[in-house]
Parts: C-alpha cells; structure tokens; sequence
C-alpha cells in the first residue's frame, strides 16, 4: 500500500504545482495520474484519523500543501457514479485560502462544469459585480459550492437542475474540510438550495434571508442567489441582498462607507 501511494503521489506533484500556480488543465490531463492518488486521498480524507504512514509517505505527504492534497482528492471523487460520468470536471473551489469571507453556492452550471471554477456565468459575473461593490477583489475572498460537480440532466433536457438532498450530503464532507482549511470569519449561503445543503434547513427564502445562522461555530449569512437578481430586476430585490451584504462587512468589522449605504435607495 505505501509503495502504491508513493508512486502515485510522485507521478501527481507536477500536476498540483500547475494546479497551485493557478494554471488550467484540460479537463482529462489530470484523471489519469491522479486517479491512484485519489483512491487513497479520498479514503483517509474520510477518515478522522488517518492510519500511520511509513517514514517516506509521511515525509511526501508532509510536503503537500493541505488544499493541494485536498484539490487532488475531490477531482477524482466518484461516491456519486452518475455525476462522476457525466461531469466535464470537477468543480473544486476559487479564491484566497486563507479568506476571511466566503461565498458558498449549491452546484456548478454549464459553464462551470466548462471552466473547473465555480461562478463564471451570468450570476457569477453578478457576484463578482457584488464582491467588488464590498470593497474586495475576487481573489481576496473564497467562493466553493456545496456540490462539486454540476447535477446531470435527464436525456434530451438542458439546463441546470437542483441537487438532491442524497448528493449534497454525499459531498458535504468536502465543503466541510474546505471550510476548515480556510477558517472564514463568516460565510454567506447563496440561496435556498445552499442553506438546505449547509445546515439541512428548507424554509423558505422569505424567511431565511437578511438572517445570521450558524455552521459549525461560523456565523452564516443567507441572501438570495445572485441568479435571482438576474431574473428580478427590482430595486428593492437588490437592495435586500445588499442590506445582508453590509451586515456581512459589519460582522467582519469593515468601514462601510456613506456611499455604500445608499445603494439602492430612493436618494442613491
């Protein structure tokens, strides 16, 4: 067992250090010398206390960084068969690891599953509009969703569906550990969907938005999905998911700005 994994982990450190340097691979250029590593990967991320290694795994192992060792796991995932099948890529997260904010949506669209980011279509342009109206930058936060890979379609059907609760809980344990590296401040869960996934809670959004909850001792924001806006246009939608953003910039002790208060209101 050892020598397997020192093997595949050999034939895998040049494809995280392209990984970590930011640069994109094909969607296949990394299944195959990462597949070995990931049966392993995968396990002991399952695991809570991973079985000792031998002297020259534990000193390989050592040397990855934690989300690059992280990143190499979820990529080959396949709990859910029938989204490993049909997935372009695996959808793993973007943004500053050690962020004090992040962002976490329900599952990867189209182009998503295209890109290997999450929050590069119509609503995540939207997001991005969003991020920057807070005073950050994109990269200055992180942004993940609780499914890594995008749902599958029925035969014939196109679009995007919703993630079942079966396949959330499934790829929950990823989202966690993501969570646990980055340390935020505070999160913000970007629609129905994600807080159903986050924290098992299924109210409606009229209930749930512009409210602090709690996972796992991290104050948790919930707003409406950026794609909503999209198909709402009104003044009043936005100003809510703004008035949940500056709630947000208050709980992580950001200056907001008297031009940030009048967004979207009557003397803006």
């Amino acid at each position: 067992m050892s020598d397997q994994f020192q093997r595949a982990l050999d034939e895998t450190l040049p494809l995280l250090k392209k990984i970590q340097s930011g640069l994109k691979l094909p969607p296949s250029a990394s299944r195959s010398a990462l597949q070995r590593l990931g049966k392993f990967a995968a396990k002991a991320a399952s695991q809570a206390a991973p079985a000792p290694a031998g002297p020259s795994v534990a000193a390989s192992a050592a040397d990855l960084p934690p989300f690059d060792a992280l990143r190499a796991a979820v990529l080959v995932c396949t709990k859910c068969p029938h989204l490993a099948a049909s997935r372009t890529q695996v959808v793993f997260g973007v943004g500053n690891p050690d962020a004090d904010l992040m962002f976490v949506g329900e599952a990867p669209g189209a182009d998503e599953d295209e890109q290997g980011e999450p929050f590069v279509g119509r609503a995540g342009q939207l997001l991005t509009k969003i991020i920057q109206a807070m005073g950050f930058d994109r990269s200055d936060i992180y942004i993940a969703n609780v499914l890594k890979c995008r749902p599958d379609m029925p035969a014939g059907e196109s679009g995007n569906r919703k993630p079942k609760p079966a396949e959330m809980a499934t790829c929950l344990p990823w989202l966690k550990e993501q969570i646990r590296l980055v340390k935020p401040r505070a999160l913000v869960a970007l629609g129905a969907t994600a807080v159903e996934g986050l924290v098992g809670d299924t109210s409606p959004m009229r209930d749930l938005r512009g409210r602090w909850l709690e996972f796992e001792g991290i104050p948790l924001m919930v707003t409406y999905h950026p794609a909503y806006l999209l198909r709402n246009q009104s003044v009043s939608e936005k100003r809510k998911v703004w008035e949940d953003m500056l709630l947000v910039l208050e709980k992580l002790g950001h200056k907001i700005t008297p031009k940030q208060r009048r967004f979207f209101t009557a003397d803006a």
